[in-house]
């Protein structure tokens, strides 16, 4: 069992940067598949990054070259940076984990994993 806890959301302009964190305990960090998701009303979680215990890492392709997955397995935390923001990155973040999970562009869904935290909103203004 892991519970996870996001912050860093916020509001900002298009162009702008946001760092989103996801605070894990509970369990070995290391030993998950963790990932980023987001949700606007009305449509399906989507995957944007997720990052596994021997460092693979995946995006989607909306958010390549402008949105970097990192974690510190040290402080058990999920980073998130997002530069050069768009109003289409508008959503609430989430994150996810999965024990012993690897990731890749075939685990990047919501039915892969497991836990979840319970969001944090992001707002960009054009």
């Amino acid at each position: 069992q892991v519970h996870l806890v996001e912050s860093g959301g916020g509001s900002v302009q298009a162009g702008g940067s946001l760092r989103l964190s996801c605070a894990a305990s509970g369990s070995t960090y290391s030993a998950y598949c963790m990932g980023w998701f987001r949700q606007v009303p009305g449509k399906e979680r989507e995957g944007v990054a997720c990052i596994d215990s021997i460092g693979s890492i995946t995006y989607t392709d909306a958010v390549k070259g402008r949105f970097t997955i990192t974690q510190d397995n040290a402080k058990n935390t999920l980073y998130l940076q997002m530069n050069n923001l768009k109003p289409v990155d508008t959503a609430m973040y989430y994150c996810a984990a999965r024990k012993f999970g690897y990731c890749s562009g075939s685990t990047l869904w919501k039915s892969y994993f497991t836990y979840w935290g319970q969001g944090t909103q992001v707002t960009v203004s054009s």
